[in-house]
């Protein structure tokens, strides 16, 4: 489809890049929402938890929601658009991938960008249990690369999808895991990796026979923890060969459901190769809108509510059903 001309106008203040990213990160509060939990297990017997909102009216409508890295249900970008969709008859479910929710998770593998077998659980399950008729997905970065892929690696995707939003989506896992080592994304980067090799102690404790203490101490970038842990737990040669197999760019051109990705023109995450032009220019199913503003998941609005939450509802709405 053609490219999508953004109207988000954010202040002044927060037309720069970094200064969106961090507030909406470190400073948004999202108060008013009710989530209960319930919890599944999966195929290999591991279990995810799933942290359900909903609307005051009965809705055979559902929104499925997936953090970013190091996210989980709780962070304000899940719980804003988990509110404003319940307040618009939408059910929602915000989905904390493993070893996300609070509690360590039962295998020595995790997450990751490509992991779509825990998403096609989770949908499988709403399927199976739930009385929804519409389905929709908005995933928020690696979360977003995630539902992307899902759609477009399988030939058959359940009739009950009716669309998906994916915002600040590093389309190109290399690229992005390159604009996340450069200088400008130090303290980013820095900050992932705390949290994330602070986690794998805990498993390195467990499966000290898989990860031995050397190779966890020997972890000092991003690509290291990628090439150390994130590709030999989950069945890569390497940190790259993850990057190629698990980017969504390749499985864009397939997608055969109302996608919409947004993706800021200043978000510092994103290498050039993140923005498809040529895939939605050439697939019309798949829109595409690059505000100049936004950060990475950092598209501030009035009242609390963020401009691709408001977005999300809008395609949802629009969608062919």
């Amino acid at each position: 489809m053609p490219i999508i001309d953004s109207n988000y106008k954010p202040s002044f203040f927060f037309k720069n890049g970094h200064v969106s990213t961090v507030y909406s990160g470190l400073m948004r509060r999202v108060k008013g929402l009710t989530q209960e939990r319930e919890r599944i297990t999966l195929p290999d017997g591991d279990f995810l938890d799933l942290d359900w909102s909903f609307s005051e009216e009965k809705t055979n409508k559902v929104i499925i929601l997936l953090h970013g890295l190091e996210g989980n249900a709780q962070r304000p970008y899940m719980t804003g658009t988990a509110k404003l969709f319940n307040n618009n008859k939408i059910d929602a479910v915000c989905v904390n991938f493993r070893g996300c929710s609070g509690s360590d998770n039962l295998k020595y593998r995790s997450y990751h960008s490509g992991a779509t077998e825990d998403l096609e659980s989770v949908i499988n399950h709403i399927i199976q249990t739930k009385a929804y008729t519409h389905i929709y997905i908005k995933g928020i970065s690696l979360g977003a690369n995630m539902a992307l892929k899902y759609l477009g690696e399988r030939t058959e995707i359940p009739q009950e999808i009716k669309a998906v939003i994916a915002v600040s989506v590093p389309c190109s896992l290399e690229g992005s895991a390159r604009m996340l080592h450069t200088l400008e994304n130090r303290l980013y980067h820095d900050r992932f990796k705390k949290h994330l090799v602070d986690r794998l102690r805990i498993k390195q404790q467990q499966y000290s026979d898989i990860l031995s203490l050397d190779a966890l101490n020997s972890i000092k970038t991003l690509y290291d923890f990628d090439n150390v842990y994130t590709a030999k737990a989950h069945g890569f040669k390497d940190g790259l060969d993850y990057y190629t197999q698990c980017s969504c760019l390749q499985f864009l051109p397939h997608i055969k459901v109302p996608s919409l990705i947004i993706n800021a023109l200043n978000d510092s995450f994103l290498s050039p190769e993140c923005y498809p032009v040529k895939e939605a220019k050439q697939n019309k199913n798949l829109f595409l809108e690059m505000p100049k503003h936004g950060g990475h998941a950092g598209f501030i609005d009035k009242k609390n509510v963020y401009y691709n939450e408001k977005r999300a509802l809008e395609f949802v709405k629009q969608s062919t059903f």
